[in-house]
């Protein structure tokens, strides 16, 4: 795990991972209603040029209210043309969310490179309807070796 290269991004919008999981939920609903699949996927502007070893097992780790706390495994990277003609890329993603160490992190734009080394720990799958702990509270118990 520590040799491959991830993604980390803020995740715009939501407070906790239930807030990611139930829009992907509701994305998925809407697409199997018009007779399409889906799959879990971001768009952003840049293409990331380290996309070889992105793809060679790397994930994207969310970040909410200024803490990494889940990610999902990057499988795909796709050409997204948007309606101003402008190329940009979708990071397509595995379906499972998986919930990490909580770890705290600076705001910023865009994305950022993460190395497996500095990756938070998996802490175990998201499992809908689960109780989620405020991320301050998880980032105290991760700092004291409790999570």
């Amino acid at each position: 795990m520590s040799g491959e290269l991830n993604l980390v991004k803020l995740c715009v919008g939501v407070e906790k991972v239930s807030d990611l999981a139930r829009w992907q939920t509701i994305r998925a609903e809407e697409s199997l209603a018009s007779g399409k699949e889906y799959t879990p996927f971001h768009v952003t502007r840049m293409w990331p040029r380290r996309q070889d070893e992105l793809l060679d097992g790397g994930s994207l780790y969310w970040v909410f209210k200024g803490l990494v706390l889940a990610r999902q495994r990057i499988i795909r990277l796709d050409e997204v043309l948007g309606d101003d003609g402008i190329r940009r890329c979708g990071i397509i993603l595995d379906k499972d969310l998986v919930l990490t160490e909580a770890h705290r992190r600076r705001p910023f734009q865009g994305w950022r490179y993460l190395t497996g080394a500095d990756a938070p720990k998996d802490v175990g799958p998201y499992v809908e309807g689960q109780e989620e702990l405020p991320g301050a509270l998880q980032a105290e118990l991760a700092a004291l070796g409790v999570l």
